[in-house]
């Protein structure tokens, strides 16, 4: 594959910059909206914070129809918005899930069941209802998507802007999560078929198992960080972000200042995988995916130091100011806008 025939996000039927657009044209003909926040909408309810988030697997689920296999998405479901209220500073209590199907199976429901409770299990929520919608003229295949609820005191969510000097603590992914498939899916079919042994998994080697295929490895299901709210909360945490569509560009969710990342997690292979098959350029891969590090926080150096040593991250970069007040990334020398 040549450099004129890289793959992108865009090309690949996902163009960022159109559908950011789109976001902003519905939220500005409900601009009466009385809410805050980026990750989740933050409503005043008096002497607390409800929050609520709502997002769905996208297309990993065209990786689960090809493998016939469920199990895992629900995690994922769990996953997309818990993660979105745990960069808020506020811990999900409850999740509703909403099943699109083209044909009711009894297998695949039991399958997406057992992965939304596995994931509501892990996330520290209920489940406590949902809907399945049989629309045969409407969708092809399933569609899954849900919303979770969260509830907090008003001093325990995050003030959700960074400050020049902060540290940026990381924590490490599990893969590819559940965003930018559309990418990663086309790039691993120009040679592959998702039942072929992965080609980059050396672990399976040492433990002497049989190789995981290269559809298992795109199903690796959503880390799911709510684990990280105690520790966060009872720190001076400035603001979070969940490493998800836009891959690195979310940190500017954080204020626009410029996020020097000088040592962030590895990539996971499944990544370099990707990036050669599609012969995609490194920018294009951290804007659209999350590179082995799935969520951050921005915390005094401190109060990071702290944190490291409460949990499984570590000081990944710091927040400088920038003086163009746009918001930039810089990873290891890579400069994302």
């Amino acid at each position: 594959m040549t450099d004129e025939e890289r793959m992108t996000y865009a090309g690949a039927g996902v163009d960022i910059s159109d559908s950011e657009a789109a976001t902003a044209a519905l939220v500005g003909a409900v601009e009466d909206l009385n809410t805050e926040g980026d990750y989740a909408g933050v409503i005043d309810i008096g002497d607390r914070y409800l929050a609520l988030a709502t997002d769905g697997v996208g297309t990993k689920l065209l990786v689960a129809e090809a493998l016939d296999d469920y199990s895992t998405v629900g995690i994922d479901c769990i996953a997309m918005n818990a993660n979105d209220l745990a960069a808020v500073g506020i811990d999900p209590v409850a999740f509703v899930d909403y099943l699109a199907i083209d044909e009711p199976d009894d297998e695949t429901a039991a399958q997406i069941g057992q992965g939304l409770a596995a994931g509501a299990a892990e996330a520290g929520c209920a489940l406590v209802g949902g809907e399945t919608a049989v629309m045969p003229e409407v969708v092809s295949g399933l569609d899954l998507a849900g919303t979770c609820a969260g509830l907090a005191p008003k001093d325990g969510v995050f003030p959700g802007e960074a400050e020049p000097g902060d540290a940026i603590v990381g924590f490490p992914s599990n893969g590819i999560h559940s965003n930018g498939l559309t990418l990663a899916r086309k790039a691993a079919l120009e040679r592959h078929e998702y039942e072929d042994p992965f080609p980059r998994d050396e672990s399976t080697a040492e433990a002497k198992s049989e190789p995981r295929t290269i559809g298992s490895v795109l199903l690796e299901p959503t880390r799911i960080y709510t684990y990280l709210l105690d520790s966060l909360c009872e720190l001076d945490t400035h603001a979070a972000a969940h490493v998800t569509g836009g891959g690195w560009t979310n940190l500017v969710r954080m204020g626009a200042f410029h996020y020097d990342i000088t040592d962030p997690f590895d990539a996971q292979p499944v990544f370099e995988f990707v990036q050669d098959e599609g012969n995609v350029t490194s920018e294009e891969m951290h804007r659209t995916f999350n590179m082995g590090t799935g969520f951050v926080a921005a915390l005094s150096p401190e109060d990071a130091e702290q944190l490291c040593d409460n949990t499984d991250g570590r000081i990944i970069g710091h927040v400088e100011s920038d003086q163009e007040e746009t918001g930039r990334v810089t990873i290891r020398g890579l400069t994302l806008q």
